[in-house]
Order: C-alpha cells, then structure tokens, then sequence
C-alpha cells in the first residue's frame, strides 16, 4: 500500500467533505421552501415549526452523538452517522405536506450532530495541539463550502428536474464519502497510508495510541462531563452563538426573497456568497491561533484572542435591514459568517485542548447540544417575528449574541484558564 505524506491533511480533507455534505443536505430546505411552502400551504411560522423539529431532534441526538462516537470510535461512529443522515436527507423526496416533511427533518436532525464529536476525535488524533486549530477550522470550511455550493446547486436541480430530485441528489452524496471514508481512516498507530517520518513527528504529540481506541466510558460519565465547568461553560455559550448561523442558514433565501425581491434563481445566483467568507474565516481563525502558539503564546491566550475578534465584528448584522440595496446586505451578512467562524473554529478547539481523547467526542457534542437548543427556541422566534412583525428585530440579536457569548465563557472558563496557565509558567 503507498504511504501519503502528510496524511493528516488528507484525513482534514475528508472532514471538510463530510462537512461539506451535512451542510448542503441541512441548507437544500432553506433554497426550496418559498416552493414547499407553495405546494404544502405553510406560512413563515409553519415553515419554523419545520426547522424547529430539526433542531430538536439535532440537540436530542447532539448530547448522543458525542458518548457514542467515543463509544464506537472515529471510524465507526462517523459511518453510522453519515448513514444515517444521508438516508433522512433522501427521503424528504417523500414528503407529501409538512407533517410529513418535519418527519424527514426530525430524522435529519438524528443524524447530522455526530459529524462534529466524530471529526473534533479525528483532529485530536491526528493533529498536535499547534495545528489543531488549523485542523478544525479546515473541516469547519466544509460547512461554509456545503452553504455555498447549496443554492446554486439545489436552484438548478429544482428548476430542472424539481425539488424532490434535488432532495435525493444531494442525499446521495453522502454514500459515496463512505466508501471512501471507510478505505481510508484509521488512527496514526493503525493507518496504512501515514509515512515513518509523519509518524515520527506526530507520536508522542497527539492522541496516544490507548486513547485512540475506542472505549466504554463508565455509566452516566456524560453527566460527570456536563457537570465540569469546562463543559458547561461552552454549552452556554454556544446556546447564544449557534441561533446566529442557524438564522442565515434557514433564512437567508427566504430573506432575500421576501425582503429583497429575489426569485429562486438569483437566490441560486447571489446566496452562496456569505458563505465563502464564512470558509476564510474557519481557516484564518485555525491558522491565526495556531501561529501565535508557534510564536510562544499559551494557547488559551491564542484562542481567546480569535475569539473575542469573531465576537466583535457581529454587531454589524443590526444595519443590514435598514440598508437601501440588497447587494449591502449581503455584504453584511458575510461579515457576519466571517465572524462566526473565526470564533467557532476555535470555540470547537477547547474541547481537544481541555479534555483528554475519551471525553472529547461527549464534551463537544454536549457543548454543540446547547448550540442546537439555542437555535431551536430561537428559530420558533424566528419564525413568529418575521410573520408578525419584521426580520429587523431578528438582525438585532443576531448582533448582539456573539458579544454577550464571549462575555459569559470569559467569565466563567477562559479567565480561569489564563490564570492556570500564568502559574505553570512561573
């Protein structure tokens, strides 16, 4: 069998597309549904009951996932996962009105949490705490990727061939990263493809080999985890940060439509946008972090700085309804993906930095739980708001939910956390 070098990258690679797929099977609604709503009769506020059921089930399984991924292991938790997910996005090709399609979501929202604790143990074992950053930001590209590509693809297939086609299209896809994910990934000690001189490098400053392996964690040890402050801590605040980019992927076509006059295809045409600068921001917040530890920083101190720089260019979203043309809009709203991902690609990051490698995979699915509660209860809002009132109120805390975020974790952890780290470098 060749060896790859540089293998890890190769495995960021097969993140970024994992991720890339569960955000396009998340996002396919958003692009259809002024056409779903026609043909099943929904409102605003039916089609947030919709989403709402997703990110239900989303946080139900988000607690689930993390326990089971380190339950099963990298490999065979991701499979089942993208399984999982990739039969439920298939299936909304059934629906047949919207109980049935918030059947489809429900099942959706099951599977697509394990694509994170999954890939956060894959970045764990595979990549030393200096590249870690850079790690889980390249896999989180692949959820501004998978935005992008959404609408223009889904627009086409819908105008071509009809939303159902899409629906199965885009499921599909999901099948053809397992064949190769399974050829593919093993943890460093057990890959065919890594190299004597990767494996030089990386033994001894990643995941070691016993920790890699799958094991069973003790009865109820999620809630031993949950109860730690480095769990909670995140958990709350991804409760308040999540709901922001949970709001642009569900509701910026609709949006842009109802708001801005756009039709399908120039959603198709214009929508993807934000998300590319979503993509620079998860990579450039990795990479940002990372070199600063090169440069001697501690690496609480490097990620606390990137995060509080994503937090402080989110107040911008409150102009964005008040701005006269669509194209200042958008415009805005690609700060705003900016913001985020340079402030989740290393929010992602604490868990593999603060827990060892049999409780990563449950603290960030805890943690990703709070981020899906947020953005259930704030997508029901949502959809009240904009049917009753106007989107102008949702921009509003749009802004302000990254700031009060980063308040609270610097309070409750990151402080914390800075002062350990000032007395082991005395």
């Amino acid at each position: 069998m060749p060896r790859i070098p540089n293998f890890r990258y190769v495995v960021a690679a097969m993140l970024l597309l994992a991720t890339m797929i569960n955000y396009a099977d998340r996002l396919a609604i958003a692009v259809v549904a002024p056409s779903l709503r026609a043909e099943f009769h929904m409102t605003e506020q039916d089609y947030g009951y919709v989403v709402f059921w997703f990110m239900c089930a989303y946080a139900i399984m988000y607690a689930g996932s993390g326990p089971l991924c380190d339950r099963l292991g990298t490999r065979k938790g991701f499979a089942v996962f993208i399984t999982a997910w990739s039969i439920a996005a298939m299936g909304h090709a059934l629906a047949v009105g919207k109980w049935s399609l918030s059947f489809w979501r429900f099942l959706l929202g099951l599977g697509e949490p394990g694509n994170w604790p999954a890939a956060a143990k894959a970045v764990a074992e595979w990549f030393p705490v200096e590249q870690r950053a850079l790690g889980i930001g390249l896999f989180n590209a692949g959820s501004s990727l998978g935005s992008a590509l959404a609408p223009p693809v889904v627009a086409f297939l819908t105008l071509r061939y009809g939303w159902r086609a899409a629906f199965l299209a885009i499921g599909a896809l999901g099948f053809v990263w397992l064949i190769l994910w399974l050829f593919l990934y093993q943890p460093p000690h057990l890959s065919r493809f890594i190299t004597e001189g990767e494996w030089n490098f990386l033994n001894g400053r990643v995941r070691p080999p016993e920790e890699a392996v799958p094991v069973r964690a003790p009865k109820g040890e999620w809630l031993r985890v949950l109860r730690m402050r480095e769990c909670y801590s995140l958990v709350i605040a991804r409760f308040f940060a999540d709901p922001v980019v949970y709001f642009v992927i569900f509701w910026l076509p609709e949006y842009l439509q109802k708001e801005r006059g756009f039709d399908l295809a120039m959603v198709g045409k214009y929508a993807w946008v934000p998300f590319i600068f979503g993509d620079i921001g998860y990579v450039t917040g990795g990479w940002v972090s990372g070199f600063l530890i090169r440069r001697g920083w501690k690496w609480i101190r490097a990620r606390s700085l990137v995060l509080v720089l994503g937090a402080a260019v989110m107040p911008v979203a409150i102009i964005a309804p008040r701005l006269p043309e669509a194209w200042m809009a958008i415009a805005v709203i690609c700060i705003v993906t900016l913001g985020h991902a340079l402030w989740i690609s290393n929010l992602l990051t604490l868990p593999t930095d603060m827990f060892p490698a049999t409780h990563v995979g449950t603290a960030s699915g805890l943690s990703g739980m709070g981020g899906a509660i947020g953005g259930m209860l704030a997508n029901l809002g949502t959809g009240y708001v904009v049917q009753h009132y106007s989107y102008t109120p949702v921009f509003l805390m749009a802004g302000l939910m990254h700031p009060l975020a980063f308040a609270l974790v610097y309070g409750l952890l990151l402080r914390r956390w800075m002062r350990l780290a000032e007395q082991d470098s005395r």
